[in-house]
């Protein structure tokens, strides 16, 4: 069943998830980067550390809202998984296909220039996807009914 989902829910929702996948992306992007790890290295780091951020950010409100930390964990799994994945295949696109971000270094404009840009791509490229969820009561329409408000 098909229910209508504005552009706003979807991209509130889009949103949401970003706030975990981009301090999971970022940190992981900072690590790899200070440690010189290998481009590759980097992005495993990167996408792990989005995921487990996402699901945190998502179980908090869950968990305050009385859930019990294992129901908590599934709705967050079935939340966020597709949002999360697809963002993390978007960002870690663009980064790692921008000619000399990945290197660049911290103190690069470069390297935060395309962070950023990532982000913003991944957002754009992930709320048709999460509005097309929602609108089908998957992905973070699981979880509005748990949320502490």
């Amino acid at each position: 069943m098909s229910t209508r989902v504005t552009w706003g829910t979807a991209a509130q929702a889009t949103l949401h998830c970003l706030v975990g996948c981009a301090i999971g992306e970022v940190l992981g992007m900072v690590i790899g980067t200070a440690l010189g790890l290998h481009n590759a290295a980097t992005i495993v780091l990167s996408i792990a550390l989005a995921f487990v951020f996402g699901y945190a950010l998502t179980m908090r409100g869950v968990l305050r809202a009385g859930v019990g930390l294992r129901r908590a964990l599934r709705i967050a799994l079935a939340a966020d998984t597709v949002s999360i994945a697809v963002m993390e295949v978007v960002d870690n696109t663009v980064m790692a296909t921008v000619p000399g971000a990945m290197d660049a270094g911290l103190t690069s404009a470069l390297f935060w220039g395309t962070l950023a840009g990532s982000l913003v791509v991944a957002f754009l490229l992930t709320t048709p996807v999460n509005r097309w969820m929602i609108g089908r009561g998957l992905g973070h329409a699981v979880v509005h009914a748990h949320h502490a408000h």
